[in-house]
C-alpha cells in the first residue's frame, strides 16, 4: 500500500523565505537507507502531465513506474549509502600548510591491477615547509575549522564529482536548499550542466524553485562560509615522454580538474595527471605528477580533450554517446566543445571542411572526442588490456526529474 503525503499539493512556500543552513542543524546528505530496508513509498505530488509522482522515504529517491504507477523498488534501493565509518575528519585549522580536495573520477586510462579510487582525494599539509601529511582518497570528508558549524560540514564523493563536472564545462554554482525540508540540493548529470530554477529536492522529492536560474552544489555552503572563493590555476611546467614498457605495473592517466577547495600557498597545476608503476606489486606510483604535455609510446595526449572525456566519462546520460567521430568528407578528427561537448546531437559540423554530417552506426545522438581511438591505439601497445571502471552513478535527466 502506497501512503499519501499530507503536504504533496501545499502551495511552495515564498523563495525569499528560503533557510540558508550554516549552523549545526544542516542536513547531513549522507544520511539514507541502504539495500535491505524496505522502500517506504508516498505519493508526494502531482505530476505535470496530471499524473501522480511516488518518492521513497527510506532511500531518498523517485519511485515512480511507467504509467505514473508506484514501483515495487525506488531507484536507489540497491545503492550501498556512505556510513559514518567512512568519513573522513579533516580540520582546515590543523593544516595551515594547505589543503587541496579534488573529486576523484576514474582515470581514462589505467593498466594498474589497483581498484577503482573514488571519492574525494585530499592533499593536506601542517605547514608550509613540510611534506603531505595526507595523500588520500576517501568516500565523504567532514570539513572543521573557523567558520563551519562546531559539526562541521560533510562532502560525499557525488558532490565532487559533479562539482568536477560543472567546473570543466564552465558553470559557476551556488549553495541551494529546498524551500519545503532545508535539504541542500545537488543537481546531477544533465542538470549539472544546465543552470535552472526548479529543481527536485532529494530530500523530500518535492519540486521548489530557486530565486535565480543556476545549478546547486552543497560543495558551496563550504567555500561560503569558509570565506575560500576561487584560486589561480595555471599550466604545468613539466613534459613527460614514456614507453609503456618501462612501468610494468601499469600507467594510470587523469585530466586534471580545479580542486573544490583549495589553502594552499602556491597555484594549482593544470594538464595531465600520471601515475606509473614500475612493478605490478607497489601500491605508491614511482612517477606522480601533473605534465603540460604527455607523450606515450610516441601517441601525443591533449590535455583539454583528457579533462573533458573524463568529465564526460562520471555523466550518465553520454554514457555510450561519446566517441571517436572523423568527418565524412574530410576525414578530419572531431572534438566537439561547449555546449555540444555534453549535448548529443545527430548532425556534426567539420571544423576543418564545415560540411555537415551524421555519426556512422546505430546511435543517432553523439559527441565527437577524438580520445577514445587514441586510448584504443595506445592499449594496443600496453603489456595488459586496460581496466574499464564503472560508477554506476544514477541518471538525472529532463526526462526522469
Amino acid at each position: 500500500m502506497v501512503a499519501q503525503e499530507g503536504g504533496a499539493r501545499s502551495p511552495q512556500r515564498s523563495v525569499a523565505h528560503q533557510k540558508k543552513l550554516l549552523a549545526s542543524d544542516a542536513p547531513a546528505t549522507i544520511r539514507m537507507a541502504g539495500p535491505g530496508v524496505p522502500c517506504d513509498v508516498v505519493a508526494i505530488e502531482k505530476r505535470r502531465d496530471g499524473g501522480t509522482r511516488y518518492w521513497c522515504r527510506s532511500h531518498r529517491a523517485d519511485a515512480t513506474a511507467k504509467g505514473g504507477t508506484p514501483a515495487t523498488k525506488c531507484r536507489a534501493a540497491d545503492i550501498t549509502p556512505i556510513r559514518d565509518e567512512d568519513v573522513e575528519a579533516l580540520d582546515l585549522d590543523k593544516y595551515l600548510g594547505g589543503v587541496a580536495l579534488w573529486g576523484a573520477a576514474p582515470a581514462v586510462y589505467d593498466t594498474t591491477h589497483l581498484p577503482l579510487d573514488r571519492g574525494i582525494h585530499v592533499h593536506a599539509r601542517p605547514t608550509r615547509e613540510s611534506e603531505k601529511e595526507i595523500d588520500l582518497t576517501y568516500r565523504a570528508v567532514r570539513i572543521l575549522g573557523k567558520g563551519l558549524p562546531a559539526s562541521g560540514i560533510v562532502v560525499n564523493d557525488v558532490d565532487a564529482l559533479y562539482f568536477m563536472v560543472s567546473s570543466v564545462f564552465g558553470f559557476s554554482m551556488s549553495y541551494v536548499t529546498c524551500t519545503h525540508c532545508g535539504w541542500p540540493h545537488l543537481d546531477k548529470d544533465w542538470f549539472s550542466v544546465h543552470p535552472h530554477r526548479r529543481h527536485l529536492c532529494g530530500g523530500c522529492g518535492k519540486h521548489f524553485h530557486d530565486r535565480v536560474t543556476g545549478i546547486g552544489n552543497p560543495i558551496m555552503h563550504v567555500r561560503d562560509a569558509c570565506g575560500i572563493g576561487k584560486h589561480k590555476v595555471g599550466p604545468a611546467a613539466k613534459t613527460l615522454d614514456i614507453k609503456q614498457s618501462e612501468y610494468p605495473g601499469g600507467i594510470q592517466i587523469w585530466g586534471s580538474n580545479p580542486a573544490f577547495l583549495w589553502t594552499q600557498h602556491k597555484d594549482e597545476e593544470e594538464g595531465i595527471h600520471v601515475h606509473a608503476f614500475s612493478n605490478s606489486g607497489q601500491t605508491e606510483p614511482e612517477l606522480d605528477d601533473t605534465f603540460r604535455e604527455l607523450i606515450i609510446d610516441g601517441i601525443h595526449f591533449d590535455p583539454v580533450m583528457v579533462r573533458v572525456s573524463m568529465a564526460q566519462s562520471v555523466m550518465p546520460s553520454l554514457k555510450n554517446r561519446v566517441r571517436s567521430i572523423n568527418c565524412t568528407t574530410c576525414g578530419h578528427a572531431q572534438f566537439n566543445t561547449g555546449e555540444e561537448a555534453f549535448v548529443p546531437s545527430p548532425k556534426h559540423t567539420c571544423s576543418e571542411c564545415r560540411c555537415r554530417f551524421s555519426a556512422p552506426g546505430r546511435m543517432r545522438n553523439t559527441i565527437a572526442n577524438p580520445l577514445p581511438g587514441i586510448l584504443a591505439d595506445l592499449a594496443k601497445l600496453a603489456l595488459r588490456p586496460p581496466q574499464q571502471h564503472r560508477l554506476d552513478l544514477l541518471s538525472e535527466t529532463l526526462q526522469a526529474g
